[in-house]
């Protein structure tokens, strides 16, 4: 059985790295084409697209602009870490043992609106793009799409 969750529009990427293992995110290579589409973007387009107060368009056309890969543990996270959400909350991964996070890491899936799915493991670097936004990639309809 596989579960899926959604993503948290909150990240806390606070806390030291985790000495815990860590895996890449399946599909990258897309994440990197929707951040150069994203980094093509002004500040006001990025704004209008993701529809975010000044604040927040702030904070993330600078995340879009800082994203590097390869993925570390030096300048990424494990997915299951960051994610501040209610279901987050009631996950509570930081007090799952080795082998709690063995099977979510085999049967728990992330929607993600950048990295398209992802295993709890995966290491990802702070984001905020919804699903149903379209970025200009492969002329998909929206993110959806572009997973789909």
């Amino acid at each position: 059985m596989l579960a899926l969750v959604s993503p948290a529009k909150k990240l806390d990427f606070s806390d030291a790295a985790v000495d815990l293992p860590h895996s890449q995110p399946r599909f990258l290579k897309q994440s990197e084409q929707l951040v150069r589409a994203a980094r093509k973007l002004s500040w006001s387009q990025l704004q209008r697209l993701m529809k975010l107060s000044d604040k927040l368009t702030e904070l993330n056309f600078a995340r879009f602009k800082a994203f590097r890969t390869p993925f570390t543990k030096a300048n990424a996270r494990q997915a299951v870490l960051v994610f501040n959400g209610d279901t987050y909350v009631g996950l509570d991964a930081k007090t799952l043992s080795a082998d709690d996070l063995a099977f979510a890491q085999d049967h728990l899936r992330i929607l993600s609106g950048l990295y398209g799915t992802l295993r709890p493991l995966d290491l990802i670097q702070p984001y905020r793009l919804e699903m149903g936004r379209r970025l200009g990639a492969r002329k998909a309809a929206d993110l959806y799409e572009f997973w789909g």
